[in-house]
């Protein structure tokens, strides 16, 4: 048992797993989205949707979607910032299929442009996992530098990029692919040991077959 498993996030309250937990699938998010948030629909799932305004579950959501993190002080008042920023935003519910109780579909799209479709849990302790990206399977938990690449599923594809991280001595700590069907749509999510440079990012998104490329960093 380590420090964390004891004393807990650092966070404001009132809950670990609908606050703070929430707050971290919005960071998320936004962070994949690479814009700022224009219009956000929220649907929750579960005890998010059955408890979840008492805990803040909706303000944590929208703090998160403005680039805030689970210790903000400004979490409470995250609805009054998102008009200030300009974010429209929606909350419904959802019943999602095989999903933890702590779950939220997150539909977004960016001020220029940018679309996103993101399924997340709060899996306890304030530890999230992104169950899904644009409809496909992801299952990555955030905590490492993360390469979410879209693309047509050709054969090779896995072993070019894997030789593109290879060169600049990036290490694949894990790699999940998931397809809607064979030769269709694919989404591979590529956990790194390292940061990935930004100059590699952009030759991938240039690269014949990929759709889109998102990335997740580690670093503030």
């Amino acid at each position: 048992m380590n420090v964390f498993e004891v004393m807990g996030p650092v966070m404001v309250g009132p809950s670990s797993s609908h606050t703070a937990g929430a707050v971290k699938i919005g960071y998320i998010a936004r962070q994949l989205l690479r814009d700022d948030v224009a219009n956000a629909e929220i649907l929750l799932h579960g005890s998010f949707l059955a408890t979840g305004v008492g805990h803040g579950t909706d303000r944590a959501l929208v703090a998160g979607l403005l680039s805030m993190k689970p210790d903000d002080e400004r979490i409470p008042d995250s609805f009054s910032y998102a008009r200030d920023a300009g974010m429209e935003y929606s909350f419904g519910g959802v019943e999602l299929r095989h999903a933890h109780p702590n779950s939220a579909l997150l539909k977004l799209q960016g001020k220029n442009g940018n679309k996103l479709e993101l399924v997340g849990s709060s899996i306890g302790g304030g530890a999230i996992n992104i169950d899904k990206i644009d409809g496909l399977d992801a299952n990555f938990a955030a905590i490492y530098p993360t390469l979410i690449i879209h693309n047509v599923d050709e054969p090779g594809h896995v072993a070019d990029i894997a030789t593109f991280l290879e060169k600049y001595s990036v290490n694949i700590a894990t790699l999940k692919l998931s397809r809607d069907n064979r030769g269709g749509r694919a989404v591979m999510v590529i956990e790194c040991d390292q940061e990935v440079p930004l100059e590699l990012i952009e030759k991938l998104r240039q690269k014949k077959g990929i759709l889109k490329v998102s990335y997740l960093s580690m670093e503030d």
